[in-house]
Parts: structure tokens; C-alpha cells; sequence
């Protein structure tokens, strides 16, 4: 078993004494669906080593929370005023989430006062001058068929903790539901901190948000999948666009920061892909065994190439913006304006004519609806961060773990950045599909 031991214990607010107005069974085996409990977790890792007998030994013993509605809840539904606010870059999904959260106070717990919160934490700030919108099932009735959030969203405001819980306090608002990704379930952290320092009663409940899919434990973030499904039939396009040109190359830009999640998965998915060029996995331009001459190489063999970047790759290559965004992340260069001006002179001055069509569909794919899979998935995260919240539970994150639902601490999910395993399945089998080197280093 390994030694370095996470604490996943969650945080709450105090006993929950109040009997849930949710009408379900105590017992198995009644055709009933049951309460969760607070006793019923799983194992975080399902990875398993064999002991000297050949009996099966969890890897990690650590468990987790499982998410649900409880018997007992701490909240008062006549007395509670939830707020929910989609902080940083828009994603597909944030209109089912919202829309999950409203639907389930009202309907689950009778709970009717429901604010929106504009334009993420900047919405929480003194001299906001974006107002609460009260949310009820009317409100949110087909959202979740539009694309974005009709909160609107935004980033920073975050730090400004202490400014933050006094417009809780003066707005009454008892629960938080806030939506994001790693700079947001930060600011979520900070928030609760102050909230327990001041001693008061809040919930402060996160969903995680996060296209790029690199928040730490969790299965997946919402947005994923459709963001997959959305870069496909780019993908196909530039593929044909490649194919019908004189040695074309198809070069298509996705979104990952530090995470080449998109990329990996669209080349899956799609296996149109010749290079995948990721974060995680560097590579050098120039030299024989850098990016260019096998570019060439391809060319030259199949006369057509289709290049997947994701954003944040390459970054070594060109020179730093010394900026940052509101969100205290750093902006990086344009890598897809940047590839396609190198490949071009390359090709120039190797004599050889090119094509190269070059495709950023980022806002495309950002701004587009939730698909089934993400429609369910953001339904059922959105519900069960209600349960948690009305159970009296707070710094939780709510997460798929293994498939099952479960409460995983915030300050664990923003400890460390999930990236792709350059030794693992994904990675192996996109360099099966793409057949590309494992490595595009030249040798020092």
C-alpha cells in the first residue's frame, strides 16, 4: 500500500438534524432508492497489487465520500438562500448545471429563493453592478439547450476573499455553488476559509469546469466529451482539405493549457491524425529528428499531413508574453499561428511547394451546447452538488470517481494538475493511430 496517504475527509458545518423533505427508503431491497450515508465510501484507486498468497491487495487504501442524498440534511429549506455563479472561459454544459442546481433545490427540497450570480465572483464583489438574477424553474425551463451560461461568465475576483464573504453575509446567501476550474475551486477554498474564520454558516460547494480536463482525481470535467465531439469534424475537414492539395498539411490548433486531453482523445477519435503534439510530450522543430524533417519525411511518402496542437504546446519555442490573465494564468503565444509561419519557410527553403490550411476552432467548440453524454453528467453533478450543500457539507468538489459519484475534498483536486500519462494506455494508443515517434528530440 502506498504510504503518502491523502486526506479525503469533507469538511462540515455541523450535525444534520433535519429530517430531508426527499421521500426515499432506509433499507436495501424494497424497490426503493435508498438514502447515501456518511459511512458509504469507495476506494479512490481500483488499482490492485497481488501479496505472497495471490490474494488481491488496494494499492491505495484511501477512500472517498459517496455523493447523494442524505436522510438527515442541516439546512432549513425555508431558510436557505443559494446562490450559483460559472466563473472563468465558457464551456458546453454550464446552462445544464445551473439548471440542475435550480431544478433540484425547488422541486427536491422546496427551496425557493435562488439567486444567479453574474459574471462569476466579479458578481460577488461591492461595487458589482450586476445585480443577483432570482432563478426559479421558469427561468432555467430550456437553457440547457443554448450554448454558455445565462449567468454570464468571467474571470478574477477570486482573491478579493474578504470582500466576497461580506456580500455573502449582507445578501444572506447560505450556500455557494461555484462552477470552475482550478482557479476558481481555489477562490472556492479561500472563500470557505474566511467563512470559517468569521465563524458563519455557509456551504461552499464546487463543480468542476474545466475543458481542458486537468483538475487532479476526477474522472472527467464536463465539456470534455462534447469539446472531443466538436473538434471531429474540424479534424475530418482539415484531413480533406490536406488530401486535396498539392503536399498539403491540415493544421488544426485545440484547446490544453498544460493538459493535451482534446488532442489525444480527437486523435482517437478521429484517426485522420499524423502528429499530436501535446504539453506533456516537448519536441524540437529543427534538426533531423525534430517535428520539421518529419514532416517532410511524411510528405514526401504519403504527399499530405494532418497536424493536432494543443494551445499550450511548444510554448518553449517561442518567446514569453510576461503576461497573465485576470485568472493569474499566464497568456501564452498563438503555437497555431507560430507552427503554421515555421512549416511554411521550412518548406520554402527546402524547395518543396505546400498547402497548409491552418484552423483554430476554439470559440467554436466553447460556445457550443452540451451533448447527451455531457447533458447527463452535468445533471447529475449539478443534483448531487445540492444534496451535499443541504446536507451541511462544504470545501467539497463534486466528482465521478470510478463511476460512482463521491465528494472529493477542493484543496486535494487543485493540489497537482492532471495531465496525460506520456507512459500510460491513452498516450500509447494515440502513437498506435498516429504513428508518430514517441519522441520528436534531437539527441544532445
Amino acid at each position: 500500500m502506498s504510504s503518502n496517504k491523502i486526506d479525503f475527509s469533507i469538511p462540515s458545518l455541523g450535525e444534520a438534524k433535519i429530517s430531508s423533505p426527499i421521500m426515499m427508503s432506509t433499507t436495501h431491497d424494497d424497490g426503493q432508492a435508498d438514502y447515501v450515508t456518511d459511512d458509504d465510501h469507495i476506494l479512490y484507486s481500483i488499482d490492485t497489487d497481488i501479496d505472497e498468497k495471490g490474494h488481491p491487495v488496494p494499492r491505495h487504501e484511501e477512500t472517498l465520500e459517496v455523493a447523494g442524498p442524505r436522510a438527515k440534511i442541516y439546512f432549513n429549506p425555508a431558510h436557505v438562500h443559494a446562490a450559483i455563479c460559472t466563473c472563468g472561459g465558457i464551456c458546453p454544459g454550464l446552462n445544464n448545471v445551473i439548471r440542475a442546481v435550480v431544478r433540484c433545490f425547488w422541486y427536491r427540497y422546496g427551496v425557493r429563493r435562488i439567486s444567479g450570480v453574474q459574471y462569476g465572483y466579479q458578481g460577488l464583489l461591492e461595487n458589482s453592478p450586476w445585480p443577483l438574477i432570482p432563478l426559479d424553474p421558469d427561468v432555467v425551463d430550456d437553457i440547457q439547450e443554448k450554448g454558455g451560461t445565462i449567468l454570464g461568465s468571467a474571470r478574477g475576483g477570486g482573491k478579493q476573499v474578504e470582500e466576497i464573504v461580506d456580500s455573502l453575509e449582507r445578501m444572506n446567501i447560505n450556500i455557494l455553488v461555484t462552477v470552475g476550474g482550478d482557479g476558481t475551486l481555489r477562490g472556492a477554498f479561500d472563500i470557505s476559509e474566511e467563512v470559517k474564520k468569521r465563524g458563519l454558516k455557509i456551504s461552499v460547494i464546487g463543480i468542476p469546469k474545466t475543458i481542458d480536463n486537468d483538475l487532479s482525481f476526477i474522472q472527467s470535467s464536463f465539456g470534455v466529451d462534447t469539446a472531443v465531439q466538436m473538434a471531429v469534424p474540424v479534424v475530418r475537414c482539415a484531413h480533406i482539405e490536406a488530401k486535396n492539395s498539392i503536399h498539403g498539411i491540415g493544421l488544426v490548433k485545440v484547446m490544453g493549457r498544460e493538459s493535451g486531453f482534446i488532442a489525444a482523445n480527437t486523435s482517437l477519435a478521429q484517426s485522420d491524425v499524423n502528429f499530436c503534439l501535446i504539453p506533456e510530450n516537448p519536441f524540437d522543430l529543427d534538426g533531423p529528428e525534430g517535428l520539421l524533417a518529419r514532416l517532410k519525411q511524411r510528405i514526401l511518402e504519403r504527399s499530405h499531413a494532418v497536424v493536432l496542437i494543443s494551445e499550450g504546446a511548444g510554448q518553449d519555442l517561442v518567446p514569453s508574453t510576461g503576461e497573465t490573465d485576470a485568472s493569474g494564468n499566464v497568456k501564452y503565444q498563438d503555437i497555431g499561428i507560430f507552427l503554421k509561419d515555421r512549416i511554411n519557410a521550412y518548406f520554402k527553403q527546402e524547395g518543396i511547394d505546400t498547402n497548409v490550411k491552418y484552423i483554430d476552432p476554439s470559440y467554436i467548440i466553447r460556445s457550443a451546447p452540451a451533448d447527451s453524454f455531457d447533458s447527463i453528467y452535468c445533471a447529475r453533478l449539478g443534483a448531487h452538488a445540492v444534496h451535499a450543500a443541504m446536507s451541511g457539507k462544504t470545501q467539497a468538489l463534486i466528482a465521478q470517481v470510478n463511476n460512482r459519484f463521491v465528494h472529493l475534498p477542493i484543496k486535494v483536486a487543485v493540489s497537482t494538475r492532471n495531465h496525460v500519462d506520456l507512459e500510460g494506455s491513452l498516450w500509447r494508443d494515440v502513437l498506435e493511430n498516429t504513428r508518430q515517434p514517441f519522441m520528436m528530440k534531437n539527441k544532445d
